[in-house]
């Protein structure tokens, strides 16, 4: 993979670790701001109220999302270290983008939050254009261990 769809992941990771902090930010009011005017713009079917188990929630998520972030950063230091052998890395990556994409779109729709459904799929455009521009899930670059 060379430097440019490195640097594209890396900031790929450090988007996800932002949106960690914008959702993590709801556990108090002082730093609600983000996720307030990101829940309005996603349009959801009742009035918004981020109080008590809703904070919790959101503090729990942005932790997760940021947890997530650090160890995508990790997979893709470590499947670029592989080179070639790496392949099976990055399809696992790519399985654990799809995972949460399918799983999260549905639970948008389910739950009146349809809108979500443009950011979720730029994010993981974002994730599959490197991997398919660059030839990193390519069967035939794994090569056999000795």
């Amino acid at each position: 993979m060379n430097g440019f769809w490195r640097k594209w992941l890396n900031g790929w990771c450090a988007v996800v670790a932002l949106f960690g902090v914008v959702l993590a930010g709801g556990a108090a009011e002082a730093t609600s701001g983000p996720v307030r005017a990101l829940l309005d713009l996603l349009n959801g079917p009742e009035p918004l109220q981020i109080e008590g188990p809703m904070r919790f929630g959101l503090a729990v998520l942005g932790a997760v999302t940021i947890g997530w972030s650090l160890t995508l950063f990790a997979a893709i230091d470590a499947a670029m270290r592989l080179g070639p052998l790496g392949a099976p890395v990055w399809r696992m990556i790519l399985a654990s983008g799809l995972v949460w994409f399918v799983i999260d779109s549905a639970l948008s729709l389910a739950t009146g939050f349809g809108l979500n459904l443009i950011p979720n799929t730029i994010f993981i455009a974002g994730l599959i254009a490197p991997l398919a521009a660059s030839g990193a899930l390519d069967r035939g670059a794994v090569q056999a261990l000795p």
